[in-house]
């Protein structure tokens, strides 16, 4: 039975960081009372987008300016335990949905001989290969932020972790679900059909509520670095419904299901090669269990040009075997990436990729580049473009928002 989700609003949400807050405090103070060490640091910043052409959805922008602050603040006690507290916050021009504010991180982190217990909200990675995460499954999506769906929310949890020679085990309880967050109807980089984040429906009477769990192995093997899970609660990636809003416009439902997800990754190096592989089983949404495979390599030129440049050469593939059914539009593609490094003092870093569909035309290409400027400034800019989207692609109602991004932040 699914079961309606309802409005959230502030006293609610307030309400739930509250409830983080008061338990992760509370345990600092009845476990610990000496403080050793502390330090702040994060930055500020902003940030300017501009589309190529005009948007084709209504109440869309053609550009957008942002402004970010994401600062963190670290404690360590005499016995070697933490604190972590990293908020963050952006305001946008265009979209009120990107507009938003989050607890990164809220972690007391425990530490006994080989024994770590973290408590609280934070994030967790899981991965190695470079265009698709398929084994990140312990955090949700942050989908205002970037369509590489690398930014992500933070999770409250309960994590317990055993270190021994044979391997690391670790354990995960989330008491709490974060829903995924959507660009509004003036945001770029969305459906035709926007997404309404307050009409969520949940297969698990808990909605939200409900406890989800995860264990973890990961160790190395000579020079493979192997690492195994399986999560069962409520997945991450939502089924969109259409349906109405209250005036009888059409909009999409995220719907969230109970899953069981089985996840392996894998990287092996050797000499100037790296190997990287990550496979999933997904059972619970939809009418069928699939798996998802996406692998390939990185080899890495060093030195080239005979100055202190690294050039690295990325191939990967990835493979759903949903086929077109998939709800994600990397599901038969290959992808094909330059990666330099140029090893100076302002951590000059570039990466400009291309993805080709095997079976349609449709094709992307990608640039992010970084660059240091003295010792606080920051400058990122990133470039992203699509090429003959049929109309059955997920990204077709996108093909207008090729997009170019500069970001300019302050770190202290």
């Amino acid at each position: 039975m699914i079961f309606q989700g309802h409005c959230q609003n502030r006293r609610r949400l307030l309400s739930r960081w509250g409830w983080a807050v008061l338990t992760v405090l509370g345990f600092i103070g009845l476990s610990i009372n000496t403080v050793f060490a502390h330090e702040f640091s994060g930055f500020v910043g902003g940030e300017a987008r501009v589309f190529a052409q005009s948007a084709i959805q209504p109440g869309q922008k053609d550009h957008s300016a942002s402004f970010v602050l994401n600062p963190e603040y670290y404690h360590e006690f005499d016995n070697g335990s933490s604190f972590t507290f990293v908020p963050f916050f952006r305001v946008d021009s265009a979209d009120d949905e990107r507009t938003h504010f989050d607890l990164r991180e809220l972690t007391y982190l425990w530490l006994h001989d080989s024994l770590e217990l973290r408590l609280g909200v934070r994030k967790v990675f899981w991965g190695v290969t470079e265009v698709v995460h398929l084994v990140d499954i312990i955090n949700q999506t942050d989908g205002v932020e970037n369509v590489d769906t690398e930014d992500k929310l933070g999770q409250p949890m309960v994590n317990l972790s055993f270190a021994r020679d044979w391997g690391t085990v670790d354990l995960f309880m989330l008491p709490f679900f974060r829903e995924r967050t959507f660009p509004g109807k003036g945001g770029r980089l969305r459906s035709a059909l926007v997404v309404d984040t307050d009409r969520a429906v949940f297969e698990s009477a808990a909605q939200e509520w409900h406890t989800d769990w995860a264990v973890r192995y990961s160790h190395f093997f000579g020079d493979f670095d192997v690492g195994l899970y399986h999560f069962i609660g409520t997945g991450r990636e939502p089924t969109l419904l259409a349906s109405t809003d209250g005036s009888g416009n059409p909009i999409l439902v995220p719907l969230y299901e109970q899953i069981n997800q089985t996840g392996l990754d894998v990287s092996y190096v050797v000499n100037d090669w790296l190997w990287k592989l990550e496979a999933i089983y997904r059972a619970g949404q939809g009418s069928e269990d699939y798996s998802s495979v996406t692998g390939g390599f990185e080899y890495t030129f060093t030195r080239i040009l005979e100055t202190a440049m690294d050039l690295g050469v990325v191939m990967e593939g990835i493979f759903d075997d949903r086929g077109d059914s998939a709800t994600t539009p990397l599901e038969n593609d290959i992808a094909l990436a330059l990666r330099l490094t140029v090893n100076d003092p302002e951590s000059t870093e570039a990466l400009l990729g291309f993805l080709q569909d095997v079976k349609e035309n449709a094709r992307s290409v990608f640039l992010e580049t970084s660059r240091r400027f003295g010792d606080n400034w920051k400058l990122t800019v990133e470039m992203r473009a699509s090429f003959s989207q049929p109309e059955s692609d997920l990204l077709f109602d996108q093909r207008a928002d090729d997009l170019l991004q500069m970001e300019l932040n302050y770190y202290f």
